[in-house]
């Protein structure tokens, strides 16, 4: 059986920079939000998303790796969400290879096995992502099921924005980490690690789940603007009420007077 590369999601985010200062290994690539290390047949991809991804480590290494990058998680996870692929590297072959989903790959080409941990990081950030975004359509799936059986929103005002609120805020989320799914930078002047690329998405079936998750966002906010319309009906009505009111007041209070008098 081939050795197994593994992405793990840990926290809500990874604090790069303190993380960069901290590890003493050899770092290949690094920038504001992802370090790649390199050590001997051992690789190491963190992520500010919160995800790490390694290769060619043994279990108690990577229980050592993983105590030492906790100082720098936010909303540390016990591995909550996990991914792996058979990878191979090989000393006699030239050209990257996809075979029955293992990825084969020569020793010397760095780039194209931080490619393939980047693709196997990425599948991990989609399945947390995707359950963020299954938890807000849950939760507006319920009133808006709700208001079929009922005519009315299951929800005060109050409890409305807290709602739009807890949505933004995972949209949120996962909007500021998308950048994650654009292609890498080295992809563009290679074509062995274009084609490369393209297989491991296919793989992954990246765009697909990728898609899905915009597409359930659209559908979300679709939901909190008839949310927002009802309730401003709502207000609006029961504003026209008052003043009704307040004008049938001043009119009986005016009559009285005018018998008193």
């Amino acid at each position: 059986m081939a050795p197994k590369a593994m992405a793990l999601h840990l926290a809500a985010s990874i604090n790069i920079p303190a993380c960069r200062t901290a590890l003493n290994k050899e770092l290949v690539f690094g920038d504001r939000d992802e370090l790649f290390y390199s050590d001997a047949s051992r690789y190491l991809y963190v992520f500010r998303y919160g995800v790490v991804s390694y290769f060619g480590y043994n279990q108690a290494e990577v229980s050592q790796l993983l105590m030492e990058i906790k100082p720098f998680c936010e909303e540390w996870r016990e591995s909550d969400i996990t991914e792996t692929m058979e990878m191979e590297l090989v000393s006699d072959q030239e050209k990257a290879m996809i075979v029955q989903e293992k990825v084969i790959l020569p020793k010397s080409n760095v780039e194209g096995i931080r490619l393939a941990l980047l693709h196997l990081s990425q599948s991990v950030a989609l399945d947390h992502f995707a359950g963020l975004s299954e938890q807000a359509m849950k939760e507006t799936r319920q009133h808006t099921t709700y208001l079929e059986r009922n005519g009315k929103l299951d929800l005060s005002g109050k409890k409305l924005k807290r709602h739009i609120a807890k949505v933004l805020n995972i949209n949120n989320q996962i909007s500021e980490s998308l950048y994650i799914f654009d292609s890498h930078e080295a992809v563009w002047e290679d074509q062995e690690l274009d084609r490369l690329d393209k297989g491991l998405k296919q793989i992954f079936d990246l765009k697909e789940r990728y898609r899905n998750i915009k597409e359930q966002g659209i559908v979300i906010k679709e939901n909190l603007s008839l949310f927002m319309n009802i309730m401003d009906h709502r207000e609006s009505s029961r504003l026209e009420w008052i003043i009704i009111i307040l004008i049938l007041v001043e009119v009986v209070d005016l009559f009285i007077m005018r018998l008193i008098n």
